[in-house]
């Protein structure tokens, strides 16, 4: 909004620093960002650079959001662009991949918490059994079939464990700034550049803020070849493009939520219960029975 407005890049950076103070999530860690690259730009160093060297702090997700900001403002600084526009893009790009987090995060609550109930049950087991007056605890540990229901047990709520982050590690975006390559190349070639300038002008800037530019990039030569031959301006073509990615990204991300939801009760079902009845039920039944059948 502050660019909108006519306000500097350095300004506005001065501005938003000048907010700061947060105070919750990454928001101290965020803030400090904002405070060294206002810094560096005040001191005239490049924004890109700036956002590059202030990002290290940040874990991966969050610094991927900067970084593609660091290369829209690269990008329309070479180019002289307006980025009012871009960034507008840009951040509604970004509320709608953290709409996809939101998303896994509620298809997951569910499973999560039955997981975390049925891990507890075992102790639940073994406490009943000590109150009913059955010694659950002595079988579990100290004969040969108690420590193999806990071993077992031990293994498989492992296993189950390890398959549910698998699970989740799948559900995650592929990437954190889809269309970022398309729009980069879009306020390039607003800027007034040539195809073949923009084209540098943004493999310098991804590879200054080290960004993986994927598959985007036989996507900008698919458009750039459609603009060609059908003789229309391309930056629309590229923004259109961008915001197809995007809105694919979404999909996929809401997909995979509600795929990644289902699957976790596989490992529920193949993993952990079966390590509730040999940790909790097992030993309570071989209490019982040899209790009320010494001779066995």
């Amino acid at each position: 909004m502050l660019l909108a407005a006519g306000v500097s890049p350095a300004s506005a950076w001065r501005h938003v620093a000048a907010v700061g103070d947060r105070g919750e999530g990454d928001g101290i860690d965020e803030d400090r960002v904002i405070a060294l690259v206002a810094s560096r730009v005040a001191a005239g160093d490049s924004g890109g650079e700036a956002l590059r060297d202030a990002t290290r702090v940040l874990p991966g997700s969050a610094a991927s959001a900067w970084l593609g900001l660091g290369a829209l403002w690269s990008v329309a600084t070479e180019a002289g662009a307006p980025l009012a526009r871009s960034m507008r893009s840009f951040a509604d790009a970004l509320r709608s991949l953290a709409d996809v987090e939101r998303d896994l995060a509620v298809a997951l609550a569910g499973p999560a918490a039955t997981a975390r109930i049925v891990l507890t049950l075992p102790a639940v087991g073994v406490l009943l059994g000590a109150l009913l007056g059955f010694d659950t605890l002595r079988i579990l540990v100290a004969t040969p079939f108690g420590l193999s229901c806990l071993v077992t047990g031990a293994l498989l709520t492992a296993f189950a464990r390890a398959w549910m982050r698998r699970l989740l590690r799948r559900a995650e975006p592929r990437s954190r700034t889809p269309g970022l390559v398309p729009e980069l190349m879009a306020v390039a070639m607003t800027g007034g550049a040539s195809i073949a300038r923009a084209r540098a002008a943004v493999d310098r800037a991804v590879d200054l803020l080290g960004i993986d530019a994927g598959e985007e990039d036989a996507v900008v030569e698919d458009v750039l070849a459609l603009s060609r031959r059908a003789g229309v301006p391309a930056a629309d073509l590229l923004r259109s493009e961008a915001d197809l990615l995007r809105r694919r990204a979404r999909a996929d991300g809401r997909r995979a939520a509600e795929e990644a939801g289902a699957a976790l009760m596989l490992p529920l079902g193949a993993c952990v219960l079966p390590a509730f009845l040999l940790v909790g039920v097992a030993p309570l039944l071989a209490s019982v029975i040899s209790s009320t059948l010494p001779d066995l």
